[in-house]
């Protein structure tokens, strides 16, 4: 069971018209989000950050997109397998410009990097907004696309790297890695490389997985996410992860800036 404190962060960026004196309308079909007067009923200090730092601070900073902190966001939320306000949050990157097939390859890719379940959860929730939106198939990804072209000196270079660590250890893992993620799942075309690393860098941080960051970190700035965009990435992660996921990835990320300058 989830806190319930956590659980009312996460679905509070959903009252945001209410700030401005409007009345929440949910799309048909669509479950109602909690209001700040819901909030305030239990925790009213909670209310007064989601109102003036969540909602009137954080979401509008200019160091990241709010398309981009959609992408952090909703791939935080697939990562946990918190869809409790999922569907409103994927309502907000399409209003943010994300679109359906970029989603769904969200999902497709943190299968990989979050566990099966927690996409097809993710695959649950969407699937509502899609025909809420009248998103038909053709706005999705493909099964099997033409790939992006492969950097095979880099690829090799990896590949090379993991079988000396690991060859002897998990063999069929490494032959996974290599023909399914990374000849294949990172070539996908209908999510743009710096937004892949972006979803897998988010995911990291929100499992905790801090020891595989300074490969995919380097490799997000290398695929176009500038250091002034990945700091503020932190600073989005912070209130959808806790400070103590992103205090632990801090030293990680400090580490690979320092490197790269």
């Amino acid at each position: 069971m989830k806190p319930v404190a956590a659980t009312l962060v996460l679905c509070l960026i959903g009252v945001s018209a209410t700030l401005r004196g409007e009345q929440m309308k949910a799309e048909p079909g669509s479950k109602a989000t909690l209001t700040l007067d819901d909030v305030r009923m239990v925790a009213p200090a909670l209310e007064k950050y989601t109102r003036g730092l969540v909602l009137g601070e954080i979401w509008k900073r200019p160091g990241l997109s709010p398309r981009d902190r959609s992408i952090v966001t909703l791939a935080v939320l697939i990562t946990r397998n918190q869809t409790i306000d999922m569907p409103y949050y994927l309502r907000l990157a399409l209003d943010n410009g994300l679109k359906p097939r970029e989603i769904s390859e969200m999902i497709t890719h943190l299968a990989f990097y979050s566990g099966w379940e927690n996409a097809v959860a993710a695959v649950a929730a969407a699937k509502d907004v899609f025909a809420q939106r009248g998103i038909q198939a053709d706005e999705l990804s493909a099964a099997s696309p033409k790939l992006l072209p492969l950097n095979e000196a880099a690829e090799a270079q990896r590949a090379s790297r993991n079988e000396q660590q690991f060859g002897a250890v998990a063999p069929g893992v490494l032959q996974y890695t290599t023909d399914v993620l990374f000849r294949d799942l990172w070539l996908r075309p209908d999510l743009a490389p710096r937004d892949r690393s972006l979803v897998t860098v988010s995911a990291l941080v929100a499992s905790g997985q801090v020891a595989q960051m300074p490969y995919h970190l380097n490799r997000a700035m290398d695929n176009g996410l500038t250091q002034a965009e990945a700091s503020e990435v932190f600073t989005q992660l912070a209130f959808y992860t806790g400070w103590p996921n992103v205090f632990s990835a801090l030293p990680v990320a400090k580490e690979v800036f320092e490197k790269r300058r």
